[in-house]
């Protein structure tokens, strides 16, 4: 059996594939920290900051720029959509904090998948070169993420 060959992603996604990259990177800090019995709500501050900088920017950003590039009526854009409105739900519960710590790692994990094997792969063949150049305008360079102070990932 081989391996699968990593996707092509076309430089104008590359930025926002890079931030798939992060939230995966976010479920594998919420699994640790959930593990190592931190305190949740010092994994929730951290989910929130992740969200309210990375996350809700990117969805906006798919949302306008990507998703009109294929069909709204496309049942790719209509799950990624409804991802996106029941993430959004459950980063901002204050309810059930250790529940809904456990609902991000494994919905968001799924929705980063779902749209990096299907979901990216039907918008760039879709998209024209202009499309793409505007993606590419409205992207542009995604700063690095911030350097969180309590990393209550590593086992200390």
């Amino acid at each position: 059996m081989h391996p699968k060959k990593p996707i092509k992603r076309h430089e104008s996604l590359q930025p926002l594939s890079h931030e798939h990259h992060d939230a995966l990177l976010l479920c594998w800090k919420i699994r640790t920290g959930l593990k190592n019995k931190t305190d949740v709500s010092r994994i929730k501050e951290y989910t929130n900051s992740f969200f309210q900088n990375i996350l809700k920017p990117h969805f906006k950003i798919e949302e306008n720029h990507l998703f009109p590039i294929v069909d709204y009526k496309n049942e790719l854009i209509q799950r990624a959509l409804a991802d996106h409105r029941r993430l959004t739900i459950i980063f901002e519960s204050v309810d059930n904090i250790r529940e809904n710590l456990e609902l991000i790692e494994k919905e968001l994990e799924s929705h980063v998948r779902f749209e990096e094997r299907l979901l990216f792969n039907l918008i760039q063949a879709t998209a024209t070169k202009e499309q793409l150049e505007i993606i590419k305008t409205e992207v542009g360079d995604k700063a690095p993420e911030e350097i969180w102070k309590d990393q209550f990932w590593e086992n200390k």
